[in-house]
């Protein structure tokens, strides 16, 4: 039934052409060097040819490998522009869409998991698919209660493709390391295969979604569709228009740019605190910017879609964060470490200079220290280059961090977020919304029996 290729042998060779395509690219532009070409235009040429094969590949495999691709997309800002150039728009699209899945799969999914009766639960349905992802396609449909649905299908075979695509680019890690250039390819492909499987239990996503469509019923800045239904492979939610953050990323005026950065910071400290879960997958194909905000049609909505992977916080973020954060900015070198050896984040066969981490964190943290902060490619690219410099100090003390499991999905969760806001060239309010959200970064006050003891 399935047309997603499955096997691990056919998957592992087409795999296997990105690097090995690069390698015979690199040839091709040799020779168009050598009857005098210019090596500004070959290049040029070349990276292009080598963006266009990436989406190919990893758009018709699907599962782990667009996964992997869609991540990428995100980490783009941190690249050189020589470098990220050619690759952004094939990136990008891998974050709105890909080769769909045949209509006649698509029918076959449905008429297994909703059952011979399907026709009647709709009034419509659009084969052609609206958009495309890592391991599931979504339909434009009516439900039988008038309502406009999103109709998710998962793509048959998606969770052996997931789990294969994941192993075999772990394995060829070294040699994708031309197309991100300064980027530690592994570490970012086993925490998406400790992470994603999780996409393939649509009763879980259900579960986040719904939780989600809850709490912010009625909010004024966010909207999340509700649940409709879902069974094994397929998940309805109510449908949403909107902006495609991607399209606001390439032609959003600034003041769409900055009202869609400063929601997506709201979204991201307020949802944990809000609904104990934190959505774990803040790339531009799941956010729409939509009409209707505080201030009426003329402002913005941001509309939030796919819960697949959540980070489960049922206290809300870490306090720990938040302390941190603050004492950070304060200056408090010795405050801060003690902490951050307490957490993990450093070993105890470990001893640093409490003064350097100090150095190593402030560039950092700067957006949160500012009243407003303007996000860009360049200062994300300047501190991308400032930590993955072997020469720096900030390149070695980071070699001797460490992060704990416990904070890793909310690590690669700001750091995505961050590389949204920066692709977006926004300029965000953050702090306002640390303070309003982020556990232990305003310190309580103390009450009034303690302030009654201290003055007696």
């Amino acid at each position: 039934m399935s047309d997603l290729p499955r096997k691990a042998v056919t998957r592992t060779a087409k795999l296997a052409a990105l690097p090995l395509g690069i390698a015979g690219r690199a040839t091709w532009g040799f020779g168009k060097r050598i009857v005098g070409e210019s090596a500004e235009l070959v290049g040029r040429e070349l990276q292009q040819r080598t963006a266009d094969q990436l989406f190919k590949v990893l758009g018709e495999l699907k599962g782990g490998a667009m996964k992997f691709g869609q991540a990428l997309s995100v980490f783009e800002s941190a690249l050189p522009e020589e470098v990220a150039g050619p690759y952004r728009a094939a990136l990008t699209k891998l974050q709105e869409a890909a080769p769909p899945m045949p209509t006649r799969t698509v029918h076959a999914v449905l008429e297994e998991r909703l059952g011979e009766g399907r026709h009647e639960l709709f009034l419509e349905f659009e084969d052609k698919p609206a958009a495309a992802a890592s391991i599931g396609q979504v339909h434009r449909g009516v439900w039988h209660d008038g309502r406009e649905v999103a109709v998710k299908v998962q793509y048959p075979g998606a969770g052996e493709a997931l789990l294969s695509d994941l192993n075999q680019l772990s394995r060829f890690s070294r040699l994708l390391g031309p197309l991100i250039p300064g980027m530690d390819i592994k570490p970012l492909i086993t925490e998406l295969k400790d992470r994603v499987s999780e996409e393939l239990d649509y009763g879980l996503e259900a579960q986040a979604q719904q939780a989600h469509a809850e709490e912010f019923t009625d909010d004024p800045d966010v909207i999340v569709p509700q649940v409709v239904h879902q069974s094994d492979q397929v998940l309805i939610t109510e449908w949403i228009d909107g902006i495609p953050l991607s399209e606001i990323i390439s032609d959003g005026s600034q003041e769409q740019r900055d009202r869609a950065g400063q929601l997506l910071a709201r979204f991201l400290f307020s949802g944990p605190a809000r609904t104990g879960l934190l959505h774990a997958d803040p790339h531009p194909g799941n956010f729409r910017l939509l009409p209707g905000g505080p201030d009426g049609e003329d402002d913005w909505r941001l509309g939030v879609l796919d819960f697949g992977t959540v980070d489960r916080l049922p206290g809300g973020l870490p306090a720990t964060i938040g302390e941190s954060l603050r004492m950070t900015l304060d200056g408090e070198a010795e405050a801060v470490y003690e902490l951050l050896c307490v957490e993990g984040f450093v070993k105890k066969t470990i001893e640093l200079d409490p003064d350097a981490v100090l150095d190593y964190l402030l560039p950092i943290i700067e957006p949160a220290e500012a009243e407003e902060f303007t996000f860009s490619r360049g200062w994300m690219r300047s501190q991308a280059a400032r930590i993955a410099d072997p020469r720096s100090p900030a390149y070695q003390l980071g070699k001797q961090l460490n992060l704990p499991p416990a904070y890793l999905l909310i690590h690669r969760v700001t750091l995505s977020t961050i590389g949204v806001l920066c692709q977006l060239g926004a300029t965000v309010r953050l702090r306002d919304e640390l303070e309003e959200w982020l556990p232990g970064f305003v310190p309580e006050d103390p009450v009034d029996g303690e302030d009654a003891v201290a003055e007696a």
